[in-house]
This record gives structure tokens, sequence and C-alpha cells, in this order.
């Protein structure tokens, strides 16, 4: 029998499922480096793992290269794949070493910088709000040339972490030494020496988000899913649905394709898989927010394009890094229906006592994944400094209509009991 392909998988949550069930079904063996709140056992129990490979990529990235490249004397593995946000440019700078399939590093240092990613669409003439860098807390004045409300947010952060909007003078400067105060507290040194350091303020734009999972190989970009995520206005933008596909007219689709397929060109992305977020400013004209080189939300967006495209967006984006062509790029593949995301909010914070609503939604027939990373004991900020949503529910519907009516009926039956503080 011919040997399985192996591909190192770094820093994937394991209770996440998606890219090791997509792994299964592609034939696919994984080495996993887990992430450092990972456990042992439940890194050992993903599907198609059959290594796991500690290393210290946060504290000790050189020593971390160095442990992987004996690895790959010893015995070669065939790919490498980025699990999480901080680990990209570990993972570009290990693809270059061992002539692997990935970013260059100048492509994944661009998609870990908002300033980097801002400059980049600019002088692509790509749509750009207008957007000032703040390079040390007492700078926020250098803001007041935007026009309010204004948005504040770390240069390198993830999801809606550090994310908010000022409406004035005050909540600008409040807002900046906030953000300021949690770069330095959770996401290293914020004096602005490090180029992945520092905040950004940019004018808000009036308009619903969207988001648009995509592949690309040799440079070729697919996108294979536009997502619904509806109007976020702040303070700060937690999300917490999202409907696929978007149900939106050919010529605005078209026209996110477009930007999305810029950015990817503007940014140097070549290889791999991105998530990118985009607001249709008064519904029609997309601009993008930022962009990330890795499968979005964990993967649980891999649910909502293999739904609603057909597209086996993790198998797809694990062939790519094995230096594969994607099936897709071959293949017609056909979309099963509606898919819909549930993100249980974190709401004012604490302890957790319990999810109300979880049993009812695990029995539930429309629902394919229940994911809960937060039980009883566990602590949760609540936004802009960001734990984590404490459950993800992924659902299947008939249509778009029946997808909302759903993700409105868990609104109202699911949320996070806190323990009474003293």
């Amino acid at each position: 029998m011919p040997q399985r392909p192996q591909l190192v998988l770094v820093g994937q949550l394991s209770v996440f499922p998606w890219v090791f069930e997509a792994a299964e079904r592609a034939g696919i063996d994984l080495i996993l480096v887990p992430r450092g709140d990972d456990t042992e056992e439940s890194a050992g129990r993903a599907k198609a793992v059959v290594e796991l490979l500690p290393l210290d990529v946060d504290g000790d990235p050189d020593g971390a290269l160095s442990a992987l490249a004996d690895r790959y004397r010893q015995e070669p593995f065939d790919g490498i794949m980025s699990g999480n946000e901080r680990v990209i440019p570990f993972v570009a700078r290990a693809a270059r070493e061992l002539g692997l399939t990935g970013l260059t590093e100048e492509a994944a240092a661009v998609v870990r910088d908002k300033r980097s990613m801002r400059q980049r669409l600019r002088e692509a003439g790509l749509g750009v709000p207008g957007f000032v860098v703040i390079k040390d807390p007492d700078g926020w004045t250098d803001a007041l040339t935007l026009r309010f409300p204004v948005v504040v947010k770390p240069a390198n952060g993830h999801s809606s972490f550090g994310v908010i909007r000022a409406d004035d003078r005050d909540s600008l400067e409040q807002a900046v030494a906030r953000t300021w105060k949690l770069v330095e507290t959770h996401l290293g040194a914020a004096d602005g020496s490090a180029p992945d350091a520092g905040v950004l303020v940019e004018e808000y734009l009036d308009g619903p988000e969207i988001s648009a999972e995509s592949l690309v190989h040799h440079g070729q970009v697919r996108v294979c899913a536009v997502s619904w995520k509806g109007e976020l206005t702040g303070p700060y933008f937690e999300e917490s649905t999202l409907r696929a596909p978007a149900q939106l007219p050919a010529e605005i689709l078209a026209a996110v394709e477009a930007e999305v397929t810029g950015a990817h060109h503007a940014f140097g992305v070549t290889e791999g898989t991105t998530h990118t977020e985009l607001r249709l400013v008064g519904g029609v004209r997309p601009v993008l927010l930022e962009m990330t080189a890795r499968l979005g939300g964990g993967g649980n967006m891999h649910h909502l394009a293999h739904v609603s495209s057909g597209i086996d967006l993790a198998a797809e984006a694990l062939r790519i890094h094995l230096g594969r062509e994607p099936l897709c790029w071959r293949e017609e593949p056909v979309p099963a229906g509606h898919a819909a995301a549930y993100l249980v909010p974190i709401g004012s914070g604490g302890r957790v006592k319990r999810i109300r609503g979880m049993d009812a939604v695990r029995n539930d027939p429309q629902v394919d994944y229940v994911v809960q990373t937060a039980g009883p004991g566990a602590l949760l900020c609540p936004y802009p400094d960001w734990s984590g949503n404490p459950a993800v529910v992924l659902s299947h519907h008939a249509s778009d209509a029946e997808a909302e009516a759903y993700l409105r009926h868990l609104a109202r039956t699911l949320h996070v009991e806190y323990e009474e503080q003293d």
C-alpha cells in the first residue's frame, strides 16, 4: 500500500473537530503541534492524529524550528499548516526552510499586521477607510484627523479582541488607552518597535458585515463561500450569528470576489486558505476589514463553506499545503443547502455556572456540531477583552429564512449563566 501523506498541523485546538475530520476523509495523517492551552489527552484523541509534537512556538520559535527540522531530517513529512493566528509567521518560516508549500514570510507578516494590510490595499487601489497608526498611547490625538465614529483595534489582533468603536474625542482617548493596555497584556510589547505591535485607528464603515472563505493555489484564488454576519455597530463587535450563503445580488457577490481576489494579490498570498472579513458600505460596496491566512473561526467556517458550496474547504486546504491541486479546481461541487453558526455570547462575563439550553440543542436534528469550550468554573472575560466563545452551534437548513429563524431561536434559548459574585 502507498504511504499516506503526513502533514504537521501547528496550534489547532483539538476540541474543534473540522480539520481533523477533513484529514480523515482525505486520507492524510496529522502530526499535531498542540496549542499551549490544549490538553495532551484531548489532542491525542483527535481524528487522524498519528503523533503529538510539542513545540514552544510562542516562547522559543528558534528552538521550535530547530526541533521541527530535526524531526523532518529523521522522518520527512509532506506539508505544514497553521491552526491559529499567532503561528502563521512561524509556519511560513518553517515551510521556507524545509522546502514545503506555504506562504512567503513577507506575506505571513502582512496578514498578521493590519497596518501593512491597509497600506497594501491603498497601494493597490482597493477600498480602504481612512486610518492612522498610533505609535504610543499618548499619540491618540493623531487620529483626530479622521472622521468620527472611528474604530480602535490592535494591529496584530484576532477575532474582535480589543476592538472598540469611539464616537468622539473623549471616547477615542479612552479606547486607545484601553486597547493599548490589552495589547501590552496579551499580544506582547506595544511600544511600536516590533513589526507586529501597536494600535490602528480607522474610520467606521457603516453597513452589514460579511465574510469570505477562499482557497488559493499557485496564486489562483477561488472564493468558495460568502457568509452573512449582519449589522455589527459596536462598541465591541461581538459576533454571534453567521449564515451561508449570503443572500446578495450577483453584482454585489462579483464585487466581493473582485475585492477579495485583489487583496490576495496585494498581500502576496499565493498558497493556502483564507478568511476575509468585509463591510458592505451602504449595503452594496465591499471594503475589506482584514484577512487571515488560515481557516476561519478555529475551523468552524469550514462547515458554512462545505454546506453552502459543496466544497470540502478544510480537506482542500490540507491538500494545498501538501503541494497538491485542490479537487474543486477540476470537479464542480454541489451545494447541500444553507448553513448557520451561532456563537454563544459571553455577555457580562464571570465564572461559568452552566450554559442554559445546551441539552435541547444537542438533540436537535438540524444541528451538526455543538462544541463547548468553557465548562462550569471557567472564567470568561467580556468584550473587548476576549476569552473565546464558550460554545458554538453549527446547523443546516433548507432555506436562508429557516436558518435565520433558527438563529433567533438560539438567541432566545441559549445563554451563559454565571456564578453570583460576592
